[in-house]
């Protein structure tokens, strides 16, 4: 399928049972495959290949074969390749929008084409770095020169989440390509189907074998990717359980990794705040019309207590007029959560917090449509009143559920945004510079905000403390520190 193909369920049905590589679609090795519903209707939306350890020999097997004659290749003409996968699949952004829509239950208007746009903005960023690849020449002696060079790894294995998927495949490949790596991803069982039509994409450019993509479960797909012995590098979205296997077994390799984890954002506002802009702030911080299903979420909201109440009385009214619907319907602001095991999450954590004694706020409403159902919808959640014990406040939920608690101080908000093991992002909202500035310092997060809620962006460093992973994305540190090592090369010219 050469076009744009805006039909989701036809393009579906092409990828259908299909893996990527060595620059072609093919059948899984076993034959085996699971079905991908929508989370919206319930329907098939396709049968994924059950990628195993034999389609993961395969892929590397042609990665490591691809990747010699890849590192040859000038650096600045890999960035151009790079660039130009940008470039082809901005051409086939709605197509792209839609598929991941279909398959993730997000809203095509606020989240699907959001996404679509920033995986061609961070092929674009990163095919332009390609002359950064620089060593350095060191003083070490006069009558000796001396100086590092920037290799390429070899083969990266990169997983990756459902929330996201196009967006974080690319801040992983993009950077990892453009230094010379060859890449195999394993996409989320959730969301095999967008991904596999951006490595379709990508394969009229680059040459056979450079990127490969593979879909499966985890342990039978995941798990030997991160063990295969040509493997020299795993970069890894997700959940800190999964974040902790897979630095394990990397262990028994010694090889380095990149892991993005978990998070339990704190959104800090101060009395003198602008009220609307904070609670816009909230809205997008929240992520609600992802359904909360991220990473960075502001799932907990410290106010001051002068505010505290014209707050979640201002923020359940924005909610509440945000319609749930179709995930492919125009007018839709919040689509589904992304399958039955999250949705029955989600609710458990909903049941818990009333348990706890906390007041839930349901926003917005269930979509009236019939066809809809039986998808998994659930009303945005504003909790008020819980202890901070509350596992509400303390565990990631990764659902539209956040909880807005009073405070006094700033140093009670302090003390209580940095009471986590979790370190990912953070905002503070204030007019006053020196509480912005101080609390930006202070705050135990690896991305802080002040006033203003971006989602990850290319070309801002992005990655978490504690247990919200190890290493940084999105950037040219990125690039030269994750995906080259550094040679030391010494000429005696005495």
């Amino acid at each position: 399928m050469s076009q744009p193909v805006l039909d989701p369920r036809a393009l579906a049905r092409h990828l259908e049972a299909k893996q990527f590589i060595d620059g072609k679609l093919v059948a899984g090795k076993s034959g085996q495959t699971f079905d991908v519903n929508s989370p919206a209707t319930g329907e098939l939306v396709g049968k994924a290949a059950a990628g195993d350890a034999a389609d993961v020999a395969a892929a590397v097997s042609s990665a490591a074969a691809a990747q010699a004659a890849w590192a040859k290749v000038p650096a600045r003409q890999r960035g151009k390749l790079v660039a130009e996968c940008g470039r082809l699949v901005d051409e086939h952004k709605e197509e792209l929008a839609r598929l991941v829509a279909l398959e993730t239950g997000k809203a095509l208007r606020t989240e699907s084409r959001v996404e679509a746009g920033v995986l061609a903005d961070a092929f674009h960023f990163y095919g332009g770095l390609g002359s950064e690849l620089k060593g350095e020449t060191v003083p070490f002696n006069p009558d000796m020169l001396t100086m590092t060079v920037r290799e390429p790894i070899g083969v990266v294995g990169a997983i990756i989440p459902w929330n996201v998927p196009m967006m974080l495949m690319a801040l992983k490949i993009a950077p990892a390509l453009v230094a010379g790596n060859s890449v195999v991803v394993k996409s989320a069982e959730e969301a095999p189907f967008a991904v596999l039509r951006v490595a379709e994409l990508m394969g009229r450019i680059l040459p056979p074998g450079v990127f490969n993509i593979l879909s499966g479960m985890g342990p039978e797909c995941g798990g030997p990717l991160v063990a295969h012995p040509k493997v020299g590098k795993i970069t890894f979205t997700g959940s800190v359980e999964t974040g902790k296997i897979i630095y394990r077994a990397a262990a028994e390799k010694l090889i380095p990794v990149t892991l993005e984890l978990g998070g339990k954002s704190p959104m800090i506002v101060m009395d003198d705040a602008d009220l609307d802009k904070a609670v816009a702030g909230a809205i997008s911080g929240m992520r609600f019309t992802r359904q909360g299903q991220s990473c960075t979420a502001a799932s907990r909201m410290y106010v001051q207590r002068g505010i505290h109440d014209r707050f979640v009385t201002a923020l359940k009214a924005k909610v509440d007029a945000m319609k749930m619907g179709d995930p492919l319907d125009e007018t839709t602001d919040i689509g589904t959560i992304v399958s039955r095991q999250q949705y029955e999450k989600v609710n458990a954590y909903i049941a818990t917090g009333r348990k706890e004694g906390g007041t839930a706020h349901e926003c917005s409403a269930m979509p009236a449509d019939a066809k809809l159902a039986k998808g998994l919808y659930v009303r945005p959640v504003i909790f008020t009143g819980l202890p901070k014990d509350s596992k509400v406040v303390r565990e990631e939920i990764f659902g539209p559920v956040t909880a807005v608690m009073k405070f006094d101080t700033f140093e009670d908000a302090l003390a209580a945004a940095n009471d986590s093991e979790y370190g990912l992002a953070a905002t503070i909202w204030t007019k006053d510079l020196k509480t912005a500035l101080d609390g930006a310092r202070r705050l135990q997060a690896g991305f802080v905000q002040v006033n203003q809620n971006l989602v990850v962006q290319p070309g801002l460093s992005y990655g978490g403390v504690k247990t919200s992973g190890l290493g940084k994305e999105a950037t040219l540190e990125a690039m030269l520190e994750h995906f080259t090592t550094k040679k030391t090369i010494i000429v005696n010219m005495a």
